[in-house]
Protein backbone atom coordinates (compact mmCIF):
# COMPACT_ATOMS: atom_id res chain seq x y z
CA UNK A 1 0.00 0.00 0.00
CA UNK A 2 1.61 3.40 -0.80
CA UNK A 3 -0.54 5.27 1.77
CA UNK A 4 1.68 8.68 0.77
CA UNK A 5 0.37 8.55 -2.90
CA UNK A 6 -2.99 6.83 -1.84
CA UNK A 7 -3.68 10.43 0.16
CA UNK A 8 -2.06 12.83 -2.45
CA UNK A 9 -4.78 11.06 -4.70
CA UNK A 10 -7.57 11.33 -2.76
CA UNK A 11 -6.85 14.92 -1.78
CA UNK A 12 -6.50 15.93 -5.31
CA UNK A 13 -9.76 14.27 -6.26
CA UNK A 14 -11.66 15.85 -3.56
CA UNK A 15 -10.30 19.12 -4.34
CA UNK A 16 -11.43 18.84 -8.13
CA UNK A 17 -14.95 18.56 -7.41
CA UNK A 18 -17.28 20.75 -6.80
CA UNK A 19 -21.01 19.85 -5.01
CA UNK A 20 -23.01 20.03 -8.12
CA UNK A 21 -20.74 17.56 -9.76
CA UNK A 22 -21.89 15.27 -7.43
CA UNK A 23 -25.53 16.42 -6.41
CA UNK A 24 -24.69 18.14 -4.08
CA UNK A 25 -25.86 22.18 -3.08
CA UNK A 26 -23.10 24.93 -2.78
CA UNK A 27 -23.89 27.01 0.15
CA UNK A 28 -23.70 30.78 -0.06
CA UNK A 29 -21.14 30.66 2.71
CA UNK A 30 -18.90 28.29 1.01
CA UNK A 31 -15.27 28.63 0.95
CA UNK A 32 -13.91 25.09 0.62
CA UNK A 33 -11.77 24.60 -2.36
CA UNK A 34 -13.96 21.36 -4.59
CA UNK A 35 -15.51 19.52 -1.69
CA UNK A 36 -15.25 18.85 2.18
CA UNK A 37 -13.83 15.76 3.22
CA UNK A 38 -17.19 15.08 5.26
CA UNK A 39 -18.86 15.56 2.40
CA UNK A 40 -16.64 13.04 0.48
CA UNK A 41 -17.22 10.30 3.88
CA UNK A 42 -20.99 10.86 3.46
CA UNK A 43 -20.70 10.04 -0.50
CA UNK A 44 -18.66 6.97 0.33
CA UNK A 45 -20.29 5.64 3.45
CA UNK A 46 -17.65 5.95 5.58
CA UNK A 47 -16.80 8.07 8.90
CA UNK A 48 -15.54 11.80 8.10
CA UNK A 49 -12.45 10.42 10.83
CA UNK A 50 -11.24 7.19 8.69
CA UNK A 51 -11.66 9.27 5.58
CA UNK A 52 -9.47 12.60 6.51
CA UNK A 53 -6.84 9.25 7.89
CA UNK A 54 -6.47 7.94 4.57
CA UNK A 55 -5.72 11.79 2.84
CA UNK A 56 -3.40 12.41 5.86
CA UNK A 57 -1.58 9.02 5.19
CA UNK A 58 -2.43 7.49 8.60
CA UNK A 59 -5.44 5.59 7.89
CA UNK A 60 -5.57 1.55 8.28
CA UNK A 61 -5.27 -0.39 4.45
CA UNK A 62 -8.90 0.16 3.35
CA UNK A 63 -10.50 -3.28 2.06
CA UNK A 64 -11.61 -3.82 -1.77
CA UNK A 65 -15.00 -2.74 -0.66
CA UNK A 66 -13.79 0.42 0.96
CA UNK A 67 -12.31 1.39 -2.07
CA UNK A 68 -14.85 1.02 -4.68
CA UNK A 69 -16.93 2.78 -2.58
CA UNK A 70 -14.90 5.65 -2.57
CA UNK A 71 -14.30 5.29 -6.10
CA UNK A 72 -17.63 5.79 -7.07
CA UNK A 73 -18.50 8.60 -4.12
CA UNK A 74 -15.50 10.69 -6.14
CA UNK A 75 -17.36 9.84 -9.14
CA UNK A 76 -13.95 8.16 -10.57
CA UNK A 77 -13.22 6.84 -14.21
CA UNK A 78 -12.20 3.23 -14.30
CA UNK A 79 -8.61 4.21 -15.30
CA UNK A 80 -8.65 6.22 -12.07
CA UNK A 81 -10.38 3.66 -10.42
CA UNK A 82 -8.15 0.84 -11.23
CA UNK A 83 -5.07 3.59 -9.65
CA UNK A 84 -6.74 4.05 -6.65
CA UNK A 85 -7.19 -0.07 -6.23
CA UNK A 86 -3.22 -0.26 -7.22
CA UNK A 87 -2.54 2.36 -4.64
CA UNK A 88 -3.83 0.64 -1.40
CA UNK A 89 -2.14 -2.33 -2.39
CA UNK A 90 -4.97 -4.42 -4.34
CA UNK A 91 -5.48 -6.05 -7.58
CA UNK A 92 -8.30 -4.04 -9.70
CA UNK A 93 -11.52 -5.68 -10.09
CA UNK A 94 -12.66 -6.67 -13.77
CA UNK A 95 -14.42 -4.01 -15.92
CA UNK A 96 -17.40 -5.22 -18.97
CA UNK A 97 -21.05 -6.34 -17.97
CA UNK A 98 -19.72 -8.26 -14.49
CA UNK A 99 -18.79 -5.04 -13.14
CA UNK A 100 -20.81 -2.89 -10.51
CA UNK A 101 -18.76 0.53 -11.42
CA UNK A 102 -20.89 3.14 -12.63
CA UNK A 103 -19.59 5.13 -15.07
CA UNK A 104 -18.93 8.76 -13.72
CA UNK A 105 -21.22 9.87 -17.04
CA UNK A 106 -23.94 8.18 -16.09
CA UNK A 107 -23.67 9.15 -12.03
CA UNK A 108 -23.62 12.78 -13.38
CA UNK A 109 -26.75 12.66 -14.73
CA UNK A 110 -28.35 10.63 -11.72
CA UNK A 111 -27.13 12.75 -9.34
CA UNK A 112 -29.08 15.78 -10.90
CA UNK A 113 -32.11 13.62 -11.12
CA UNK A 114 -33.19 14.69 -7.38
CA UNK A 115 -36.70 14.87 -8.34
CA UNK A 116 -37.41 12.14 -11.04
CA UNK A 117 -37.61 8.66 -10.43
CA UNK A 118 -34.22 6.88 -12.29
CA UNK A 119 -32.13 3.94 -11.68
CA UNK A 120 -28.86 2.39 -12.52
CA UNK A 121 -28.75 -1.54 -13.44
CA UNK A 122 -26.90 -3.72 -14.70
CA UNK A 123 -27.62 -6.63 -17.29
CA UNK A 124 -29.55 -9.19 -14.89
CA UNK A 125 -31.33 -6.43 -13.18
CA UNK A 126 -29.32 -5.66 -10.06
CA UNK A 127 -29.74 -2.11 -9.41
CA UNK A 128 -26.51 -0.42 -8.84
CA UNK A 129 -27.57 3.11 -7.92
CA UNK A 130 -30.59 5.29 -7.11
CA UNK A 131 -31.99 8.77 -7.32
CA UNK A 132 -34.25 9.66 -4.17
CA UNK A 133 -37.60 9.51 -5.60
CA UNK A 134 -36.02 5.92 -7.49
CA UNK A 135 -35.92 4.70 -3.93
CA UNK A 136 -39.05 6.51 -2.63
CA UNK A 137 -41.12 4.50 -5.80
CA UNK A 138 -39.01 1.10 -6.15
CA UNK A 139 -37.70 0.48 -2.81
CA UNK A 140 -34.19 0.72 -1.24
CA UNK A 141 -31.90 -1.40 -2.93
CA UNK A 142 -29.10 -1.20 -0.86
CA UNK A 143 -30.81 -3.93 1.31
CA UNK A 144 -31.10 -6.10 -1.25
CA UNK A 145 -28.26 -8.87 -0.85
CA UNK A 146 -27.29 -12.01 -3.32
CA UNK A 147 -29.29 -13.29 -5.90
CA UNK A 148 -32.39 -11.27 -4.43
CA UNK A 149 -30.43 -8.13 -5.75
CA UNK A 150 -32.27 -9.17 -9.08
CA UNK A 151 -35.46 -8.30 -9.93
CA UNK A 152 -35.42 -11.42 -12.10
CA UNK A 153 -34.59 -13.58 -9.80
CA UNK A 154 -36.65 -12.11 -6.74
CA UNK A 155 -39.70 -12.51 -9.29
CA UNK A 156 -40.10 -16.15 -9.34
CA UNK A 157 -38.96 -16.26 -5.45
CA UNK A 158 -40.36 -13.71 -3.85
CA UNK A 159 -43.95 -13.17 -3.85
CA UNK A 160 -43.97 -10.22 -2.73
CA UNK A 161 -42.48 -8.95 -5.59
CA UNK A 162 -45.22 -9.25 -7.61
CA UNK A 163 -47.88 -7.08 -5.65
CA UNK A 164 -46.01 -4.04 -6.91
CA UNK A 165 -47.48 -4.63 -10.33
CA UNK A 166 -51.05 -5.04 -12.04
CA UNK A 167 -52.27 -8.54 -12.03
CA UNK A 168 -53.15 -8.53 -15.62
CA UNK A 169 -49.47 -8.02 -16.36
CA UNK A 170 -47.74 -10.56 -14.32
CA UNK A 171 -47.55 -13.15 -16.55
CA UNK A 172 -45.63 -11.28 -19.28
CA UNK A 173 -43.65 -10.19 -16.78
CA UNK A 174 -42.57 -13.66 -15.82
CA UNK A 175 -42.13 -14.38 -19.72
CA UNK A 176 -39.69 -10.97 -19.90
CA UNK A 177 -37.38 -12.28 -17.37
CA UNK A 178 -37.42 -15.73 -17.82
CA UNK A 179 -36.57 -14.73 -22.07
CA UNK A 180 -33.95 -12.04 -20.96
CA UNK A 181 -32.24 -14.80 -18.83
CA UNK A 182 -31.74 -17.03 -21.87
CA UNK A 183 -30.58 -14.30 -23.66
CA UNK A 184 -27.98 -13.05 -21.77
CA UNK A 185 -27.05 -17.23 -20.61
CA UNK A 186 -26.46 -17.30 -24.73
CA UNK A 187 -24.14 -14.17 -24.72
CA UNK A 188 -22.20 -14.45 -21.65
CA UNK A 189 -21.87 -18.24 -21.34
CA UNK A 190 -22.40 -21.41 -19.24
CA UNK A 191 -20.04 -19.58 -16.35
CA UNK A 192 -21.68 -16.41 -16.30
CA UNK A 193 -23.93 -14.57 -13.77
CA UNK A 194 -26.98 -15.28 -15.85
CA UNK A 195 -26.51 -18.52 -15.85
CA UNK A 196 -26.06 -18.85 -12.09
CA UNK A 197 -29.16 -17.61 -11.77
CA UNK A 198 -31.01 -19.63 -13.98
CA UNK A 199 -29.48 -23.19 -11.72
CA UNK A 200 -30.68 -21.73 -8.93
CA UNK A 201 -34.20 -21.24 -10.06
CA UNK A 202 -34.63 -24.40 -11.86
CA UNK A 203 -36.59 -25.79 -8.84
CA UNK A 204 -39.05 -23.25 -8.59
CA UNK A 205 -42.21 -24.22 -10.50
CA UNK A 206 -43.25 -20.77 -11.68
CA UNK A 207 -39.94 -20.25 -13.48
CA UNK A 208 -40.06 -23.66 -15.37
CA UNK A 209 -42.94 -23.26 -16.29
CA UNK A 210 -42.35 -20.22 -18.79
CA UNK A 211 -38.09 -21.40 -19.24
CA UNK A 212 -39.34 -24.62 -20.48
CA UNK A 213 -41.09 -22.40 -23.62
CA UNK A 214 -37.76 -21.04 -24.90
CA UNK A 215 -39.14 -17.99 -25.76
CA UNK A 216 -36.36 -15.17 -26.09
CA UNK A 217 -37.18 -11.40 -27.31
CA UNK A 218 -40.32 -10.77 -25.15
CA UNK A 219 -40.92 -7.20 -24.43
CA UNK A 220 -42.07 -5.97 -21.24
CA UNK A 221 -45.49 -3.40 -21.68
CA UNK A 222 -45.01 -0.63 -23.20
CA UNK A 223 -46.32 1.67 -20.16
CA UNK A 224 -44.27 0.97 -16.87
CA UNK A 225 -47.13 0.41 -14.26
CA UNK A 226 -46.23 0.54 -10.56
CA UNK A 227 -48.47 -0.18 -7.63
CA UNK A 228 -47.01 1.75 -4.83
CA UNK A 229 -48.40 0.92 -1.16
CA UNK A 230 -49.28 4.67 -0.67
CA UNK A 231 -50.09 6.28 -3.58
CA UNK A 232 -51.55 3.12 -5.79
CA UNK A 233 -51.01 2.72 -9.24
CA UNK A 234 -48.65 4.71 -11.34
CA UNK A 235 -48.43 4.60 -15.34
CA UNK A 236 -44.96 5.95 -16.43
CA UNK A 237 -42.82 6.13 -19.19
CA UNK A 238 -39.13 4.65 -18.71
CA UNK A 239 -36.37 6.27 -21.18
CA UNK A 240 -33.37 4.41 -21.02
CA UNK A 241 -29.64 5.35 -21.53
CA UNK A 242 -27.06 2.82 -21.51
CA UNK A 243 -23.41 2.73 -20.83
CA UNK A 244 -22.10 -0.09 -23.46
CA UNK A 245 -18.68 -0.48 -21.88
CA UNK A 246 -20.02 -1.45 -19.05
CA UNK A 247 -23.40 -2.94 -19.94
CA UNK A 248 -25.41 -0.92 -17.51
CA UNK A 249 -28.84 1.01 -18.12
CA UNK A 250 -30.20 4.14 -16.61
CA UNK A 251 -34.08 3.98 -15.94
CA UNK A 252 -35.67 7.01 -15.99
CA UNK A 253 -39.61 7.10 -15.07
CA UNK A 254 -41.23 10.28 -16.12
CA UNK A 255 -45.37 10.73 -16.58
CA UNK A 256 -47.36 12.68 -18.48
CA UNK A 257 -47.76 16.10 -17.27
CA UNK A 258 -51.20 16.95 -15.92
CA UNK A 259 -52.24 13.26 -15.40
CA UNK A 260 -53.05 11.23 -12.40
CA UNK A 261 -49.44 9.75 -12.47
CA UNK A 262 -47.72 12.74 -12.55
CA UNK A 263 -49.33 14.26 -9.42
CA UNK A 264 -48.54 11.09 -7.51
CA UNK A 265 -45.01 11.32 -8.17
CA UNK A 266 -45.50 15.22 -6.89
CA UNK A 267 -46.73 13.57 -3.83
CA UNK A 268 -44.11 10.81 -3.22
CA UNK A 269 -42.15 13.40 -3.13
CA UNK A 270 -43.36 14.95 -0.21
CA UNK A 271 -44.19 11.92 1.42
CA UNK A 272 -40.55 10.21 1.24
CA UNK A 273 -39.02 7.25 1.57
CA UNK A 274 -41.51 4.17 1.64
CA UNK A 275 -39.86 0.88 1.38
CA UNK A 276 -41.98 -0.72 -1.66
CA UNK A 277 -42.04 -4.60 -2.35
CA UNK A 278 -40.52 -4.48 -5.72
Amino acid sequence: MDREGLGAFLRYRRESLQPEDVGLLRGQRRRTHGLRREEVAALCHMSADYYARLERGTGPRPSEQMISSIAQGLHLTLGERDHLFRLAGHNPPGRGAASDFVSPGLLRILDRLTDTPAEVINEVGETLRQSPLGMTLLGDASKRAGPGRSIGYRWFTDPTAREAYPPAEREQLSRVYASGLRQLIALRGPTSRAAGLAALLQDNEAFRRVWETQEVGVQPPEIKRFIHPSVGRLDLNCQTLLDPDQSHRLLVYTAVPGSDSHEKLQLLTVIGTHVTVS
